[in-house]
């Protein structure tokens, strides 16, 4: 075994070239604590429900189940859509309330349960979006199933299932019904432990009725779920756009109602409100065909909502979940109709994960709000082309890399330390322009347990250009005096990337299942050179890695 002895002055060199005139420092200390790892980034949703159950879904749902400390909460939409349950691009239903030739109520779970129990058999939980109407209810069901595809008009898809019921009590009688079957069917405390959601982005065409009908739909809802399960948790209301006018106007709206209006359902004041949810998105643009992408929007949008959150002193406590947070808005709007999405299927989907993941950190702590989830709007598309540039998190079962870095955040836990970068851009400046300067954004995400440290770090710019990357030099004070073993994960062209095997194969869209195994074998997280190990001096350790653009590198650190 290999052991370097380290000095103030000395570091382990364990990637590439030095080129001093282009280094970028980062300093930390095991001695400043800043919180906890919290993994806020376990949570992943998606349209089509019915995808859960399916090969491929199945298969991601196991990979997400398993690199992940806590249990992983998924989000679909969907869930009470009438229909068959044929999956389709931004489409899925579960037929779970029909009603007879007399209007009497017909409830049908065996779909709802499908994906339920998945989640549940794997150790996951959901994260139950009550939505969206059945078409028995819909105050205007005709059209109601939709047949949109990648380059139609997106206002295809609002049909007969985003309307307000014609009964309010059937519809919160649907509601406590189905809290109560998963009572009895998962166990009271199993569905104490999850939380109920009414609808999806209200102020915008999801929701074709008026803001004072969504407050009625949710009061319904949330008696009905309260009706079945008291210790229920329950809220939202999925706002899309959290600094938009349109978004914060109807979350403050929402806030207000649940806290001092007439509850439409009981007739008392207040309406529960357990958990509040609003949306935050990218805005990538093509500039002479190549993709520019635009955090700021994103970050403004979670920065404007955790304000209004904790602007009332009734919520300001309050668990607040991120509902979706994406470079942008459209998942199943591939590169070939949408050029400027042509960042999802390489490293630079990464780096952008890596690089906002710890900009959420870093907002909720200046904000002090409870922050409890941030939902990836990224699953995969059944029985669609290779790499056609969707916005999930695998295609065809063969998993792209951008999951490897919510695989290298499953192995954090413990602490989180401060970070110092003398190139990672301010949160007011992400905030405020992204990241276009003339240097990319060295950054990194820290923490330790007791005998481990780790360190994310990655090399971001909007533009999507790639280099050899700079020299990031890493210093670590108060190690203890001891060997520490150093062991390197990476992503970038050559590392953790099925996506460049599969261009090299010639861009297959019927691999062979030779190819389907060499896939699946780049697909997976993987070690960069050999583990080393070292001897902190004077409590004083570093590593220099010269990290490619666009590419994010794991430090694992243990002693």
């Amino acid at each position: 075994m290999k052991i370097i002895k380290l000095v103030p002055c000395l570091l382990l060199f364990i990637s590439g070239r030095i080129f001093a005139q282009d280094q970028a420092n980062i300093t930390i200390s095991l001695n400043n604590k800043i919180g906890d790892m919290y993994p806020f980034w376990a949570w992943f949703g998606h349209d089509e429900p019915n995808y859960t159950y399916m090969k491929d879904g199945r298969k991601l749902l196991s990979e997400l189940a398993t690199l992940s400390p806590v249990p992983v909460r998924m989000r679909v939409h969907n869930l009470l859509t009438t229909g068959d349950g044929t999956a389709a691009l931004k489409w899925g239903s579960t037929n779970a309330y029909t009603e007879d030739a007399s209007g009497k109520p017909i409830y049908n779970w065996h779909l709802v349960d499908s994906i339920f129990d998945t989640y549940i058999k794997l150790g996951m939980k959901p994260y139950a979006q009550i939505g969206f109407m059945p078409e028995a209810l819909s105050t205007h069901p005709k059209p109601y199933r939709h047949y949109w595809k990648p380059g139609d008009n997106y206002d295809d898809v609002y049909t007969g299932w985003a309307y307000p019921p014609k009964d309010y009590n059937k519809w919160e009688e649907l509601i406590y019904q189905w809290v109560k079957h998963c009572v009895q069917r998962y166990g009271q405390t199993e569905v104490e432990s999850w939380y109920w959601e009414v609808w999806n982005e209200p102020n915008i065409g999801y929701w074709k009725g008026t803001m004072k009908e969504f407050f009625k739909l949710y009061d319904y809802a949330a008696h009905g779920v309260k009706r079945a399960l008291p210790t229920a948790h329950v809220g939202g209301p999925e706002v899309a756009g959290g600094s938009s006018p349109g978004g914060m106007k109807f979350l403050n709206a929402f806030i207000n109602h649940c806290i001092a209006d007439t509850n439409y359902a009981t007739g008392k004041i207040g309406s529960p409100i357990d958990v509040i949810s609003f949306h935050a998105k990218g805005q990538p643009t093509l500039i002479n065909g190549r993709v520019r992408m635009n955090m700021a929007p994103q970050i403004r949008d979670i920065r404007e909502g955790f304000k209004i959150v904790a602007s009332y002193p009734e919520t300001k406590n309050t668990p607040i979940v991120i509902g979706e947070s994406d470079p942008e808005g459209c998942a199943a709007c591939g590169m070939a109709t949408n050029p400027s999405n042509a960042y999802r299927n390489g490293t630079m989907y990464s780096s952008y994960t890596a690089a906002s993941i710890a900009r959420e950190y870093q907002l909720a702590d200046s904000l002090g709000i409870n922050f409890m989830g941030s939902v990836s709007w990224s699953f995969e598309f059944e029985n669609q082309p290779w790499f056609y540039g969707f916005r999930d998190l695998a295609t065809n079962g063969v998993d792209k890399p951008v999951l490897n870095v919510f695989r290298m955040l499953g192995m954090m836990k413990g602490k989180r330390l401060k970070v110092t970068g003398d190139q990672m851009y301010s949160l007011k400046t992400v905030a405020d322009s992204s990241i276009r300067g003339n240097n990319t954004d060295i950054g990194a995400l820290a923490a330790a347990d007791k005998k481990e440290m780790t360190v994310l770090l990655w090399n971001y710019h909007d533009d999507d250009l790639h280099d050899a990357g700079k020299t990031v030099k890493i210093k670590i004070g108060h190690l203890p005096p001891t060997f520490v073993k150093l062991t390197q994960y990476r992503i970038d062209d050559e590392h953790s990337n099925a996506y460049e095997v599969w261009k090299k194969m010639g861009s297959p869209q019927k691999p062979t299942a030779t190819q389907i195994k060499e896939l699946e074998k780049a697909e997976q997280l993987q070690q960069f050179g050999k583990q080393v190990t070292l001897q902190a001096k004077s409590g004083l350790a570093g590593a220099t890695v010269l990290l490619p653009r666009q590419g994010v590198a794991l430090l694992k650190f243990s002693w």
